[in-house]
């Protein structure tokens, strides 16, 4: 054969070659990036059933704790609404993320709902213990007055286990801004010079005071992870973050914006945005960009 025909022919085989390779090594970085996405998801999912089905069990033991008809049937009443929820979320998929989206918010409605009856429960025991002590002093009966004194501080610790699991931190109003390079929004992907992710951590009065760090995961329409800001813990394993900022919170709404800068272009499409804090996911929405 002509050697003019051969060496083209080669080069050909060559090059297909190398696609196909290129090609395969795209494929399986893909797969791998989405098999992250849904364990991630499922992760989320087994996490919020946990606190679904610990939330329920709470206003079984808070109704045994309490004399008061009236409380304890609101108390039923939300327990049932919260185990109406946890069964709606066994039945959806983890990769619904709308419907995820949605329980996701109730959780944070139910946990605020606890948050308050846990608060009213305690300061009702507080001045039972008051009335109590008073009421002993009066009669003399000291013996039993120290009785009921201690089956209260017994419920006084049982009641502050239940407020740390209600102090968790909440991320609210989340929304992700492509800006260009006049610091400006811009719906357009090919002008974004940065992305900023911005939301308030939500007032609670329960939660501990002080320096929080947040992180934050940002994924592109393909399911990658953007970026790289180091590390941390969340369910016992090490993941990536995106961005983290270090901020006071002193219990009261707190905004927090982060600044992804764009080293190349972006492409249009849905855009994952979650947010870590303390070793919980503390909130996450999904964003579309031109």
């Amino acid at each position: 054969m002509n050697k003019k025909i051969i060496l083209p022919l080669i080069l050909v085989i060559l090059l297909l070659a190398g696609g196909i390779a290129w090609l395969y090594v795209s494929l399986d970085k893909q797969k791998q990036a989405n098999e992250e996405m849904v364990q991630l998801a499922e992760m989320d999912k087994k996490e919020m059933e946990n606190e679904y089905q610990q939330f329920a069990n709470q206003y079984s033991e808070m109704k045994t704790q309490i004399n008061n008809d009236s409380i304890v049937a609101q108390l039923t009443q939300e327990q049932e609404r919260t185990q109406r929820l946890l069964k709606e979320l066994r039945d959806t998929k983890s990769t619904d993320a709308r419907e995820i989206a949605r329980l996701k918010k109730e959780l944070a409605t139910v946990r605020a709902v606890l948050r308050s009856y846990v608060i009213e429960i305690d300061s009702l025991n507080r001045l039972n213990q008051n009335l109590t002590a008073e009421n002993t002093r009066i009669k003399g009966q000291y013996e039993e007055a120290n009785r009921q004194i201690e089956g209260l501080n017994t419920e006084k610790q049982s009641l502050s286990e239940k407020v740390a699991i209600a102090a968790q931190l909440d991320a609210v109003g989340i929304s992700l801004t492509a800006m260009d390079k006049h610091n400006k929004a811009t719906r357009k992907t090919k002008k974004a010079k940065a992305l900023q992710v911005s939301f308030s951590l939500a007032k609670n009065v329960t939660a501990q005071s002080g320096n929080k760090t947040v992180y934050v995961r940002l994924t592109s329409p393909t399911g990658s992870l953007m970026g790289g800001a180091g590390t941390f813990t969340y369910e016992n394993r090490s993941l990536e973050c995106s961005m983290k900022r270090t901020v006071e919170y002193g219990g009261k709404e707190t905004p927090v914006s982060l600044y992804y800068t764009i080293d190349q272009a972006l492409q249009g499409g849905t855009y994952s945005v979650s947010i870590f804090a303390d070793g919980n996911m503390i909130g996450s929405r999904s964003f579309t960009l031109e």
